[in-house]
């Protein structure tokens, strides 16, 4: 079992910047996949950023390529999302999600462990 705590989500302008961290506790989480999802009120959720459990293979919702950067702290069992150029459409609900596995998968269904998310709301 792992569990997941985000953190970092708020109210901000358009424009600003905002960086989401998930903890993790449990079993060893350097074997995990690591992924951020996200809901806006009345959408699907949807992948927006993934990392293999190295930390060396990401993958980006082509909706936040160039703005948004996740990374990943094994030895402090943390992922941190870092929200640049933030825009009213990024407004949602932002879920960590951690499944053990070697590779990174940006389709929910994998994803046995989740967070309980933290709120972002961007403000035009």
């Amino acid at each position: 079992q792992v569990q997941l705590v985000e953190s970092g989500g708020g109210f901000v302008q358009a424009g600003d910047s905002l960086r989401l961290s998930c903890a993790a506790s449990g079993r060893t989480y350097s074997g995990y996949a690591m992924a951020w999802f996200r809901q806006a009120p009345g959408k699907l959720r949807e992948c927006v950023a993934s990392v293999n459990w190295s930390g060396g293979r990401t993958w980006y919702g082509d909706f936040v390529k160039g703005r948004f950067t996740n990374s990943r702290d094994n030895p402090k069992n943390t992922v941190h999302l870092q929200m640049n150029s933030l825009k009213p459409d990024d407004t949602a609900v932002y879920y960590c999600a951690a499944e053990p596995a070697s590779d990174l998968y940006t389709d929910q269904s994998w994803y046995h462990y989740w967070g309980k998310g933290t709120k972002v709301t961007v403000s035009s």
